[in-house]
């Protein structure tokens, strides 16, 4: 154990809600006669095996710097009782899970070994998560540090199909497994066939209309991403809202998804100032730091005063080939397996999360370029691409990558941006922010696809749309040049070693990711697996073993042939006790004219021995 300026404890707790719901909790406290504050990280994930790992590494370090660092698993996940509700956070159906969250605070806030200080922590969706619990209790918690809080199901408001099958199926598998009888006894069975009686898959409430904005911050946050994860927007917009009275700090780094190491030191200096009143420069740094190809640099405040419009228009500065002069219109329609090259939509770190050379995809595409450039462009923020269409065509839907092309062809993706129009009229098309400097020579490029599978549903009618370049025009977010910025830095810091875990890779692994053509049914389909499958086994002698395989396919000229689905298995055992129980999910998603059509299947196995099996269908507008 490396040396912290406090020696730590570390203990369970049950934390009682008021309607007698008991949620399983796991304290790291460090050693002292002398009230220290809280920062808590709530969440529906499950810490005594799903996140065990990074919890001691993570939250013993905090609690070694002078707070008290807690772990609470959510109602009705892990070891905690009560039921799961699933539904979206934005959604109608509000599940509560803030509401919850807010008693826990108030809990924690009254211990007698708490200054009534409460600084939160969240990934992912429970970054949204502490979002919301902040607005909901402002009078305990102080500060909050969010990583890639979750977004919506929609983007320009075309349907996700990337990722949103398979954050429902691994929602409705997570929220099926059963406690653990090491930890809640003989009731184990009891809770988890009351659990399973209780789930209600999520899709259909995600997949619903866009629900609208993200929490704002309601208390001092810091917020951080990495500029490929679909959160790095949310993380813009919080950044922009900061005031006096509740500053924000933003950090876009080039990280996958989830909470890079060299952040806890800035979360903690951070939780430092507004929960221990120590000065320790948290607000003396940039609004935004963000990683610039190369180098690290600052803005302040943000939006920056140092950046400014650049337009490029489609019939000038940027131009396409191959369209006939007496033709106003410049036609798009791409084949439905366009988007084949998109990378993940949730990048987590692996050499296949990343988008290859786009110049396939610009194949499919139609492609406006630039001249080379003649000097550097640094980009920064969210670009944007006016459009006039064509009124005569039907429902569009729109799909807009920026790539910078080297001087040897090579074409790599800056950005992308996606509209879903019922009928074609005068639209923008919003971009994902990015953060990239192209350099001297290489040109810009504009490609427009009508589809952008897998990423987004296809739209019905396979004929594309038609838009008028000497009407449209692109727009970056283009950041003056400035001195190298040298003197932001991240350094990870000395974390304890985590209890060991032995690891099984799977006989038969399948790779992360695989297309296949089937060239006689002009079909495309693409197969995923995740880096968590294989049998890992715990110091604590539980036995846990996942399997999950994505997979997607679509025809070629059939958009409405497109099918997602996504199988989970999670295996619990626990040899010497006995105990075996394994829980089987899917999500299947297709498509017709006006609907998405949703189905999901359940089976959960003791010992072998079916105990709950159970199917949903839905059918959700378009």
């Amino acid at each position: 154990m490396p040396s912290y300026p406090y020696r730590t404890t570390r203990e369970d707790l049950r934390v009682p809600l008021p309607d007698g719901t008991e949620l399983c909790a796991r304290l790291w406290r460090p050693v002292t006669d002398e009230p220290v504050p809280v920062v808590l990280e709530y969440s529906t994930d499950r810490l005594t095996d799903w996140t065990a790992t990074d919890d001691a590494r993570r939250h013993p370090w905090i609690a070694g710097h002078g707070h008290a660092a807690v772990r609470v698993d959510a109602r009705g996940h892990g070891n905690s009782g009560g039921v799961p509700a699933l539904h979206s956070p934005r959604s109608l159906h509000d599940d509560g899970l803030a509401a919850d969250g807010a008693e826990v605070v108030r809990w924690l806030a009254a211990r007698p070994w708490c200054s009534g200080r409460v600084g939160l922590l969240g990934t992912g969706a429970a970054g949204e998560t502490a979002l919301r619990l902040a607005a909901l209790a402002p009078d305990a918690v102080h500060a909050a540090v969010v990583v890639c809080p979750e977004g919506p199901h929609r983007l320009g408001g075309a349907v996700l199909a990337a990722d949103g099958h398979t954050r429902a199926t691994d929602r409705v598998a997570d929220a099926a497994r059963p406690p653990d009888p090491r930890y809640v006894g003989d009731d184990w069975r009891a809770m988890w066939l009351a659990r399973l009686d209780a789930l209600e898959p999520p899709i259909a409430d995600w997949l619903a209309a866009d629900p609208g904005p993200a929490p704002a911050a309601a208390v001092p946050t810091l917020a951080v991403a990495g500029w490929s994860d679909p959160s790095a927007g949310a993380v813009l917009a919080l950044a922009a809202s900061g005031s006096t009275a509740v500053p924000v700090r933003a950090v876009l780094g080039p990280w996958p998804h989830g909470l890079p190491d060299v952040i806890l030191p800035e979360a903690l200096r951070w939780y430092d100032h507004w929960l221990r009143d120590i000065d320790a420069g948290a607000l003396a740094v940039p609004a935004l730091r963000s990683w610039r190809t190369d180098r690290w640099c600052g803005d302040d405040p943000w939006p920056s005063p140092g950046l400014r419009e650049v337009h490029y228009g489609l019939d000038g500065p940027l131009r396409t080939a191959g369209t006939s002069s007496e033709d106003r219109w410049v036609h798009v329609r791409s084949p439905q397996h366009t988007g084949l090259n998109a990378g993940a939509y949730v990048p987590l770190g692996r050499p296949a999360d990343q988008p290859p050379d786009q110049r396939e995809e610009d194949g499919r595409s139609v492609c406006f370029d630039s001249r080379p450039l003649p000097e550097p462009l640094d980009l920064l923020g969210t670009p944007s691409l006016a459009l006039h269409l064509n009124p005569g065509t039907g429902p569009a839907l729109i799909a807009a990558r920026l790539c910078a092309v080297a001087p040897d062809g090579t074409s790599t993706l800056l950005t992308r941006g996606v509209r879903a129009l019922a009928a074609p009229a005068d639209t923008t098309v919003a971009f994902a922010p990015t953060g990239a400097t192209v350099p001297t020579g290489h040109r810009l490029r504009l490609a427009l696809s009508s589809t952008y599978w897998p990423w987004i549903w296809p739209g019905p009618e396979p004929a594309g749309f038609a838009l008028d370049p000497s009407r449209s025009a692109l727009t970056l977010p283009v950041r003056r040049p400035t001195p190298h910025t040298d003197d932001i830095t991240f350094r990870s810091p000395t974390l304890p070693l985590p209890p060991p875990l032995q690891l099984t890779e799977p006989l038969t692994a399948h790779p992360e990711r695989v297309t296949v053509h089937d060239i006689g049914r002009r079909e495309w389909r693409t197969e995923l697996s995740p880096s968590t499958d294989g049998t890992r086994t715990h110091p604590d002698g539980l036995v846990r073993a996942e399997e999950t395989v994505t997979a997607y396919r679509v025809l070629t000229a059939t958009p409405l042939s497109a099918r997602a689905r996504t199988d989970r298995t999670v295996r619990l055992e626990r040899p010497t006790a006995g105990w075996d129980a394994t829980v089987h999910t899917r999500t299947e998603l297709r498509c017709d004219p006006t609907h998405l059509l949703a189905h999901t299947q359940v089976r959960a196995e003791e010992a072998g021995n079916v105990v709950f099996t159970r199917e949903w269908h839905h059918r959700i507008p378009r």
